[in-house]
């Protein structure tokens, strides 16, 4: 096989479209033009390129993000953040072609916004729906064969002026290193990606990092101890009441919804404005829970209230599951709706919360959410 060339055409410094790139770039081997599917390698070049030609647009926007301005106030428009992001999805379903590498979970979602972009969507606006996406890849080194790590992906409308969704998971980590490599991965992109097309740099990131945490963790695994007679650490029964601007984002009321149950915690989530959860259980599963929801991106999250309850130490596992459980105010956890209303259906009846609360034996809450008493 002969060498492979890339003979650019840039008439332009404004953003080209990903069309635009399509047709300006000529691919050719041994002299003749290769049409139709490329292998691999000749995606991840045209992919480098496509980068490279991105720097000084990207590098205003970055500008402009850190001034302080809103993104929909300068030149970029919700079209060419829709092209940009349907340029990126096509890339990555080139790149990971089988569904065990690359699985949409919301069909509709992408193909509202091809229609969007292609311009026969019926609405001038961007698709209410964003593309979600799951990103799965192995490590194949010898420490770490057959480990499996998971990428979540969620586009913002306004990506890639803002930074999307992404939320990493690995069965190979402890939950105090998985909460620790999310956070490194938020500042990572936070700091490197703003402004920028950036799935494929959280992937590569997530390898070479998440390498690092295994062969740190192998390292550090202390050796067996000896049961001792030491006595037992006491158990807290614990109810957090966690407060948040808002919850919209499907990918996050999904999490909501896994990690909770993952974890055997009972309680309720409330999407919209303002968005409410509480999880009860066992403290160092609420803790647990707290640790990885508040590394997502938020607007504003906090716990508004948490209660914590002491129990005996001395008593049975069996006994203890059951005290545990005679103090549970819900029975599992559920997502609550209120006669959603408002022009994007995001608000909630708040008397019917008030109701909902009182029925379960904690409606003093309602006042520390809101400031006022409810009826």
């Amino acid at each position: 096989m002969g060498p492979l060339f890339l003979l650019p055409c840039v008439s332009c410094v404004r953003r080209p479209k990903e069309s635009e790139f399509k047709q300006n770039f000529i691919i050719r081997r041994c002299g003749t033009l290769d049409s139709g599917k490329l292998p691999l390698y000749v995606y991840t070049v045209y992919i480098k390129i496509l980068f490279c030609f991105q720097i000084s647009y990207c590098s205003v926007t970055k500008s402009i993000l850190e001034a302080g301005l809103r993104p929909e106030t300068c030149s970029m428009s919700y079209l060419e953040w829709a092209e940009s992001q349907l340029a990126e999805i096509e890339l990555l379903t080139s790149m990971f072609p089988t569904v065990e590498e690359l699985e949409f979970t919301d069909q509709l979602a992408l193909a509202e916004l091809r229609d969007y972009v292609e311009g026969s969507a019926s609405t001038g606006g961007p698709p209410p729906s964003r593309p979600q996406f799951l990103i799965k890849q192995k490590l194949d080194s010898a420490n770490t064969e057959g480990t499996v790590f998971i990428l979540s992906c969620a586009y913002p409308s306004e990506y890639p002026s803002v930074l999307p969704e992404i939320t990493v998971r690995c069965s190979g980590l402890s939950r105090a290193q998985q909460t620790q490599l999310q956070a490194l991965l938020n500042a990572y992109l936070m700091e490197n990606c703003q402004g920028e097309i950036c799935v494929l740099s959280a992937v590569e990131w997530v390898k070479d990092n998440l390498q690092l945490f295994i062969d740190k963790s192998l390292l550090e695994a202390p050796a067996p101890k000896k049961e001792s007679a030491s006595p037992r650490m006491p158990e807290v029964f614990s109810r957090l009441w966690i407060y948040s601007h808002h919850i919209y984002n499907k990918s996050k009321r999904k999490n909501i919804l896994d990690w909770s149950k993952e974890l055997g915690l009972s309680g309720f989530s409330m999407p919209g404005k303002p968005g409410i959860v509480c999880v009860e259980g066992p403290q160092s599963a609420c803790e647990d829970f707290w640790s990885r929801v508040k590394v997502l991106t938020w607007k504003k999250i906090m716990i508004r209230h948490r209660e914590d309850i002491s129990l005996d130490c001395q008593s049975e596992d069996s006994r203890l599951v059951e005290h545990i459980d005679s103090l549970r105010k819900f029975t599992g956890f559920e997502e609550a709706m209120f006669d959603p209303h408002g022009n994007r259906g995001n608000h909630m009846d708040l008397g019917q919360l008030y109701q909902f609360l009182n029925e379960k034996g904690c409606c003093e809450v309602f006042q520390m959410y809101f400031g006022i008493e409810g009826r």
